[in-house]
């Protein structure tokens, strides 16, 4: 998904400070940002925001519908960049089209993963398909670490089986939890589940490690180790090996949970970039630019996105080369660079 904001803030993000006492949970409350025009859909951000940047190696969770598609128009999100990133799309009800640059069209389907790798660049649309009639899921990042940014682009997909326990179920599209594993291959440790309670449910979530954790609720209510978290909020607990004890309110709930280590280094997002300096998201948003523009010029042809003129190269920056999924629609421009230095901290 693209953050189609026309003024994006720049994030610098860095590891979360450890606390001396017991580990803590905080509730952070969604904004709400549309996808587009007067008759866009409206997603509902928790992460990354002033307050909390990462969770592991999350730095983004975008949580929408149930959406009336009749009323809405859906999602319609035209070819659009990313860099240093995954993508994790994750669906409750309806359907939505993938097309990328490497060559994927993929329908996303409900209750079934589906992971982008962009690496260095890559390009994709997202639409919801004539078929859906109501729009529901999440959409999530991962930041790839410095050894795996600048990879080969990806896309694959995964049917996690329903595991069932005393007053629950769970899918796990990523890492180890309720005693099922995903073989999906991640650059960094990470968790990634979805959850139902019935009413009244009590579920200890067991990280396999330090893990930073995040429980997105989705539907109903929950109690987060003594924490009451409401609907479309998000709950973060710091890094910490002990279990986490979630209890459903009367009607049950439907969560999200996502977690990881800390990811101990530190990132720039802007736009649907992920770099780790100044000049990177320059370039970036240079290669892109000169992307759309070549194929405005001259339809169905390929150029070389950098020059040595473009600003960022010969600050160490690497080429980067998105291409364009084949989409009937034009793509996203970017939007105007903040006219202040993006200045990064240290990973802490």
């Amino acid at each position: 998904m693209s953050n189609v904001e026309a003024r994006p803030t720049e994030v610098v993000c860095a590891a979360n400070d450890a606390s001396d006492g017991p580990a803590q949970v905080r509730v952070l409350e969604p904004r709400a940002v549309p996808l587009g025009g007067p008759r866009a859909m409206s997603v509902r951000r928790t992460l990354p925001q002033r307050a909390l940047s990462l969770i592991g190696a999350w730095c983004f969770v975008d949580h929408y519908g149930p959406d009336d598609v009749a009323r809405s128009g859906g999602m319609d999100v035209a070819p659009h960049p990313h860099t240093g990133l995954q993508t994790v799309s994750w669906l409750f009800s309806g359907q939505i089209e993938h097309r990328d640059s490497a060559g994927h069209i993929a329908t996303v389907n409900p209750g079934v993963l589906s992971l982008m790798t962009a690496g260095s660049g890559i390009s994709h649309s997202e639409r919801s398909t004539p078929e859906t009639t109501t729009l529901h899921g999440v959409q999530l990042w991962v930041a790839l670490p410095e050894r795996e940014r600048f990879g080969g682009r990806g896309f694959d997909t995964y049917e996690p089986p329903v595991v069932r326990g005393d007053g629950y179920s769970a899918q796990v599209f990523l890492g180890s939890a309720f005693g099922d594993t995903s073989p999906v291959a991640t650059a960094t440790e990470l968790l990634g589940a979805e959850l139902r309670l019935d009413p009244g449910a009590q579920v200890s979530l067991t990280p396999s490690g330090m893990f930073e954790l995040g429980v997105l609720v989705d539907d109903g209510e929950v109690v987060a180790d003594g924490v009451r978290v409401a609907p479309d909020h998000l709950a973060f607990r710091e890094a910490c090996a002990d279990p986490m004890a979630l209890v459903a309110g009367e009607h049950g709930a439907r969560l999200l949970v996502i977690g990881g280590p800390a990811f101990g280094e530190q990132i720039v997002m802007w736009w649907n970039f992920v770099g780790r300096s100044h000049e990177e998201i320059v370039s970036f948003r240079a290669a892109w630019q000169a992307e759309i523009g070549a194929a405005q010029a001259m339809p169905g042809t390929a150029e070389p996105a950098i020059s040595p003129e473009t600003p960022g190269a010969g600050h160490g920056v690497p080429r980067t080369h998105f291409d364009l999924p084949e989409d009937p629609g034009d793509p996203l421009p970017a939007p105007t660079l903040p006219p202040v230095r993006i200045k990064p901290r240290g990973a802490g």
